[in-house]
């Protein structure tokens, strides 16, 4: 490709954060381009979303196209979360919850959903150019200079007053930059394929409902299982390294199976109908998520864990808030990233990896397990589960330290 435009903003990565900050740029008038690694559909992980996600797929004018194809597209309608754990259940109903805001959304495959969001991008005028990678950044007084390379080998240069970088795990910006950190977070691997879960219809499985399952006797080890409409799941276990076996991966996926007595009901009959793969050293952390030209969007900037699914809800509110504050500069008005951006959107990154962090060392485990459906507390956890982390009128977001302290004493002492 060749392109002598200056662009008002480029953005580098075609996923969920690209689109949904290409698209409410384009909406506020703005010349944007995207350049995209890989040609889609690609499989991604990230699959159930949370409901506060719908909020900016609808500011980004995508949600219509979304409701119109969901069902086509195999997309499970989904109302909260379930949880096992020997013999123990619990579930969140995420229309049940203290914050405003949508209750529901969807287990979407990622294959689709990125790209019919890339497409509906597209089609309002933002050129994405696919199988393009970027080689180098350059930062001048005057614009953002990407050099990148195509398919055919040939090099080029796009220019751009701005750069939103929502290259997800492929981190491009940190990388040549130099602003990764290591994570705060222990390591973890998830290995995970699809399936033909052929789960019985009488089964104690509520098809609306993400399952997370604990491992009866390893902690810290869990499964996913995000069902579909058209009768497939996702299916997953995340664990530390040394739990994980040298056995093929699909084999790895059988055994672990048999070791949850529910699980190892409900998928009796699965088959696997995708190659079983494997992701590690997935969590992340920056130096800044924004500079001179430039922004860090979802993944790009700091990915957690997947346990309480909150990668694409982080990553769609960092692009419609870096989206709303490009246009303003480009506008001549002052921006303050460090606190607009970065501060504001670490609020909710925060509640997010407290939540994380306490579901490893198992207190959240006991809280989530410990709460009846009576509980006045269970709408605030649930907003949270929702997406809804930055609602500091929910005392588990002002607070979060001091509120799962609390919850956890009250777990120990009942």
């Amino acid at each position: 490709m060749q392109d002598n435009k200056i662009y008002d903003v480029a953005v580098i990565g075609a996923g969920p954060s690209g689109a949904i900050a290409a698209s409410i740029l384009k909406q506020q008038g703005r010349d944007v381009v995207v350049v995209e690694k890989q040609h889609f559909p690609r499989f991604s992980i990230g699959e159930s979303l949370l409901p506060h996600a719908m909020q900016f797929i609808e500011q980004a004018g995508l949600l219509e196209a979304l409701l119109n194809n969901a069902a086509d597209m195999g997309f499970q309608f989904k109302n909260g979360a379930a949880f096992y754990r020997n013999g123990e259940r619990s579930s969140f109903d995420f229309e049940d919850k203290f914050s405003p805001g949508p209750g529901t959304t969807f287990q979407v495959k990622r294959a689709d959903f990125d790209k019919l969001l890339a497409d509906e991008t597209a089609k309002k005028g933002v050129p994405i150019h696919y199988g393009v990678q970027v080689e180098q950044v350059e930062i001048t007084d005057e614009l953002a200079r990407l050099t990148v390379l195509d398919e055919a080998g040939q090099t080029s240069q796009i220019n751009a007053k701005f750069i939103l970088d929502a290259s997800g795990f492929g981190r491009v910006l940190p990388k040549l930059l130099d602003l990764e950190l290591p994570s705060e977070l222990f390591p973890r691997q998830a290995v995970f394929t699809h399936t033909k879960d052929n789960i019985p219809a009488d089964a104690n499985f509520d098809r609306n409902k993400i399952l997370v399952t604990v491992h009866p006797e390893i902690e810290d080890l869990w499964y996913w299982l995000i069902p579909f409409s058209d009768g497939t799941a996702s299916f997953g276990v995340v664990a530390r390294p040394e739990c994980f076996a040298e056995a093929e991966l699909e084999q790895q996926l059988y055994d672990f199976i048999k070791q949850d007595d529910n699980l190892a009901s409900l998928l009796a009959n699965a088959e696997i109908i995708q190659p079983a793969r494997k992701i590690g050293g997935y969590s992340s952390n920056v130096k800044q998520m924004y500079g001179d030209k430039f922004a860090l969007l979802g993944n790009a900037g700091e990915f957690l864990d997947p346990v309480f699914s909150s990668g694409v809800t982080i990553a769609m509110r960092s692009a419609a808030l870096a989206a709303e504050l490009v246009d303003k500069q480009l506008a001549g008005e002052a921006v303050d990233w460090s606190q607009d951006y970065q501060a504001a959107l670490k609020k909710g990154i925060e509640v997010f990896k407290h939540f994380v962090m306490s579901w490893y060392d198992t207190s959240l485990q006991n809280i989530i397990f410990f709460q009846s459906d009576g509980s006045d507390i269970k709408p605030m956890i649930s907003s949270i589960l929702a997406g809804y982390a930055w609602d500091t009128n929910n005392p588990f977001v002002a607070d979060t330290n001091r509120g799962l302290h609390i919850l956890t004493q009250l777990c120990e002492t009942d």
